[in-house]
């Protein structure tokens, strides 16, 4: 009797053991995915206003070189003038020598504009344009400006066949402002010749 007590016993307890481990599964909670915060700029609204317009001024400049439009690059270098000379660079977020950096180079763009106006052919345009992408590219890694990502472009040929030249742009896809549409030697069949260097992405999340 008591060996079947016992034996009854032992069954219980094993039936209980399979049926926890098959059975009584805890259930399982999708897993919530968390939202992703937003980008948000670390310099003033005002400052990443005026910075995208100067962005904007240069992109029209790069364009007009593309088109070998002469009249509409001085047109555009006179708009990145007044843009440089407007940025309220006393807003920017940050230490005292690099407000001051920023103002020097914003200013060092200003005079390479008057001379990209001053130039009479565009082969020497192309030379002031590479100067001036010098400049605002110095600039926009001074001021860590994140209010789009942006390409820095190279040509190996922009002044011949050993001389690069750079530029800037909001897309990867290459338009060669140094070789452009009309170049009298390629007939535009360069105008994609270039490649990216860098990108600058300074969004914070």
């Amino acid at each position: 009797m008591k060996r079947t007590i016992l034996l009854l016993i032992i069954i219980l307890i094993a039936g209980i053991a399979v049926w926890k481990l098959f059975f009584n599964k805890p259930e399982v909670k999708p897993e919530v995915q968390k939202d992703q915060p937003l980008a948000i700029s670390k310099n003033s609204d005002a400052f990443t206003m005026a910075f995208s317009k100067l962005m904007d001024s240069y992109y029209q400049l790069k364009d007009a070189l593309v088109d070998w439009d002469t009249a509409r690059a001085n047109s555009a270098a006179l708009i990145i003038a007044q843009n440089a000379d407007s940025l309220p660079t006393k807003e920017l977020k940050a230490d005292s020598s690099i407000v001051l950096t920023a103002q020097n180079l914003a200013g060092s763009m200003t005079n390479e504009v008057k001379g990209f106006i001053g130039e009479n052919t565009i082969d020497q345009k192309r030379h002031a344009f590479n100067m001036i992408t010098d400049e605002l590219y110095n600039l926009i890694r001074t001021v860590r400006y994140d209010g789009q990502l942006i390409y820095h472009v190279r040509c190996p040929m922009a002044f011949g066949e050993d001389q690069e030249g750079f530029w800037l742009s909001n897309t990867n896809k290459i338009i060669n402002p140094y070789l452009g549409k009309k170049d009298p030697k390629y007939n535009g069949k360069m105008v994609g010749c270039g490649e990216v260097v860098d990108s600058l992405d300074f969004a914070k999340k």
